[in-house]
């Protein structure tokens, strides 16, 4: 059974989904492929424990703390590569940027595009930092979620664009 839950956010309205015991997804309403891993229709229920850990960790990020993704039971559905790649995403600092060339190099085997497709398809935003991956020399290029999203993130990090 799948379960969604709903956030109001100052980047609009997050939508989080999850099995019961883990977080599947997490997006920012009409983003590109919102849903887009979910397998059955859900059930909403705001209260399961799941979503209510997501939740607090959610307040203390727009709070201005610097929470960390480790202790959030999170199953993102995707292929190995995207888990490779959503494992680094992990592993950017708060208030830092990583280039999709600088991942692709990390991970050793990949092209900087097949970076950015994974990034692309990131189903739990924000807590995996997809926002952090920028373009070459530092610019400001695709966010699922909208760039002014993308914007508005790095700005409450502390991040000079």
């Amino acid at each position: 059974m799948l379960y969604t839950a709903h956030y109001d956010a100052p980047v609009g309205m997050l939508t989080l989904a999850g099995d019961g015991r883990y977080l599947t997804g997490l997006w920012i309403e009409g983003q590109k492929y919102f849903l887009a891993s979910l397998t059955e229709l859900p059930e909403t229920v705001d209260d399961l424990p799941v979503f209510k850990q997501v939740k607090a960790w959610l307040d203390a990020y727009f709070a201005g703390e610097r929470p960390t993704p480790e202790n959030l039971p999170l199953k993102p559905e995707g292929t190995a590569f995207q888990w490779s790649v959503w494992a680094r995403l992990k592993e950017i600092p708060y208030g830092q940027v990583s280039t999709y060339g600088a991942l692709a190099e990390r991970l050793g085997t990949a092209s900087a595009r097949a970076v950015g497709g994974a990034v692309g398809h990131n189903p739990i935003s924000i807590i995996l930092p997809c926002h952090r991956v920028v373009g070459a020399h530092g610019s400001l290029v695709g966010y699922a979620g909208g760039l002014d999203k993308k914007r508005w993130l790095l700005a409450h990090e502390g991040v000079e664009l």
